[in-house]
C-alpha cells in the first residue's frame, strides 16, 4: 500500500465518519437525518431520497413530498420503522416530521453516539496505517527499498495518520457543539 493510497483511503474514512455524524439529529431539522431510511418500493429497498423531495421549511419541520403519491403510506411506514425516532404525519400529499426539542438526557446519548462514530473512524484510520506499515516493512525486508526510505515512509505515514485523526476530532467537536447547543 503506497502512501498516496493510504491517504486516499484515510480521506474516505473521514468522509464516511462525516456522513455518520450527519445521521445524528441535533435540535434542528436536517434532511440528512433520513439518509439511511429505505422504503420497500415495489418489492425492493429504495433510498427515501430517490422517492421524494425532502426539504426543511423551518428549523423544526422536515417536509417529504413523494414523486409518486401512491408511495406516501410506504414512506410513512418506513420512517416509523426506522431508528430516526420521529413520528410522521401526512395530509394526503406530503408527510411532515416535527422535530421535538431534545432533552438533556437525549443530548448526552447523542454525544456518546457521535463519540462512538468518531472512535470507529479513528480505528479505521489506525488499521489503514497498520496495513501500510506492513507493506513498507515487507518492501524493506525484501530489499526493495532501503532502511532510510522505509523510515521516511513510516514517518510520513504517521504524519498522515495524525492529520486525519485530528480531522475526525475536529468533526466530533463540531458535532458535539451542534448537539449541545439549545
Amino acid at each position: 500500500m503506497k502512501l498516496a493510497e493510504a491517504e486516499s483511503t484515510m480521506q474516505k474514512t473521514v468522509e464516511s465518519t462525516q456522513r455518520a455524524f450527519n445521521t445524528i439529529r441535533t435540535g434542528r431539522a436536517n434532511a440528512s437525518l433520513l439518509d439511511k431510511v429505505m422504503v420497500d418500493y415495489y418489492g425492493s429497498p429504495t433510498p427515501l431520497k430517490s422517492l421524494a423531495n425532502i426539504s426543511t421549511p423551518d428549523a423544526t419541520t422536515i417536509l417529504i413530498q413523494p414523486y409518486d403519491k401512491s408511495s406516501l403510506n410506504l414512506i410513512e411506514k418506513s420512517i416509523s420503522l426506522s431508528d430516526v425516532g420521529l413520528t410522521p404525519s401526512n395530509d394526503g400529499s406530503v408527510t411532515r416530521l416535527n422535530i421535538p426539542p431534545l432533552t438533556s438526557d437525549r443530548r448526552k446519548e447523542l454525544v456518546k453516539l457521535a463519540a462512538k462514530y468518531a472512535e470507529e473512524g479513528r480505528v479505521a484510520i489506525r488499521n489503514i496505517r497498520r496495513d501500510a506499515l506492513d507493506t513498507i516493512r515487507k518492501l524493506e525486508k525484501n530489499t526493495e527499498i532501503s532502511e532510510d526510505e522505509s523510515r521516511d515512509q513510516q514517518d510520513q505515514l504517521q504524519k498522515l495518520t495524525n492529520k486525519f485523526t485530528v480531522k475526525i476530532d475536529e468533526l466530533l467537536a463540531e458535532k458535539e457543539k451542534d448537539i449541545t447547543t439549545v
